[in-house]
């Protein structure tokens, strides 16, 4: 009985391969009117610690930011929040979830990471990411950015329910964290009016970092303006459905096999710490929507 529902599975992705329920959200920042350079950068702060050459980059030019942060981050980095929550007029702290947990009512895991797979998952990422930014900082948040940036429909309406936009981007600077410093400086300092650039803050021991506080500094000393997401008119745009990638398909089946084992405590294949380098890597074998028409990778 098991193998045949294993080949049920597979055969319903092998019979349509563009079968897809997942979005990855765009969104640009409308154009300033007297021409300058706009972008606005954003930052994931997922778990583990903070990237102090980023931050000290920032805080260096005067570059505004929007960080997204998780409940799990807060916990542990009270200091950073600190240098930030004192600098109001320079960055705004939104929501990136409780536990990092991806909105994903459809898909079992996406890029490893286990998503929510259900509606009331999916309402206590969201709103248990936003009581922790609440409690922090003394304000509601306005926008929400999932675990690798994906959601369902259904993830996407419910964020609205609660109060929250989505936050999509269009200019991926480090591919979470997994760019070496050279190909990190050069997307940012490359980076076009009205964009809305991701990256990551909290991966200090990795080179992409490097290259983020680099491009920062050449974006100031070319004269762009540095925008927060919450003081400009925003376009958003859910892009096209994500096709399942096959290796994603197999994981599936993985978790399927798993699912007759039952559920080990611990063994959810979810990041811990400062190890979470799945996040937001491009999916083997499908074009990588967040590449800015820079090529696979």
């Amino acid at each position: 009985m098991r193998r045949t529902a294993l080949i049920f599975v597979w055969a319903a992705f092998a019979v349509s391969p563009s079968r897809a329920t997942e979005f990855e959200p765009r969104l640009h920042v409308d154009k300033s009117p007297t021409g300058a350079r706009t972008v606005a950068l954003t930052f994931d702060a997922c778990s583990g610690a903070i990237d102090r050459r980023v931050l000290d980059a920032l805080l260096e030019t005067g570059a505004k930011a929007t960080v997204f942060v998780t409940g799990r981050w807060l916990r542990g980095n009270t200091e950073a929040l600190g240098l930030m929550k004192a600098r109001p007029e320079q960055f705004e702290i939104e929501n990136h979830g409780a536990m990092h947990v991806p909105t994903d009512t459809d898909t079992a895991r996406i890029f490893g990471v286990k998503t929510a797979g259900t509606m009331e998952a999916v309402r206590a990422e969201i709103a248990g990411g936003a009581e922790a930014v609440t409690k922090a900082t003394g304000a509601k948040p306005r926008w929400f950015r999932s675990a690798t940036a994906r959601y369902t429909r259904d993830a996407m309406e419910e964020a609205g329910a609660q109060g929250q936009k989505i936050a999509g981007y269009s200019l991926n600077a480090d591919m979470g964290a997994s760019l070496p410093a050279p190909t990190v400086e050069k997307r940012v300092a490359a980076a076009k009016s009205g964009d809305v650039v991701i990256a990551h803050i909290n991966q200090p021991t990795r080179s992409a970092g490097a290259g983020l506080a680099a491009g920062i500094r050449a974006l100031r000393a070319s004269g762009a303006r540095f925008v927060r997401l919450d003081e400009v008119e925003t376009r958003p745009e859910d892009g096209p459905p994500i096709s399942t990638p096959r290796r994603e398909v197999e994981d599936q089946l993985h978790v399927q096999r798993d699912d007759h084992r039952g559920d080990q405590p611990g063994r959810d294949g979810h990041p811990a710490g400062s190890d979470e380098l799945t996040h937001l890597r491009p999916a083997g074998g499908e074009p990588d929507q967040r590449d800015h028409g820079e090529g696979k990778l």
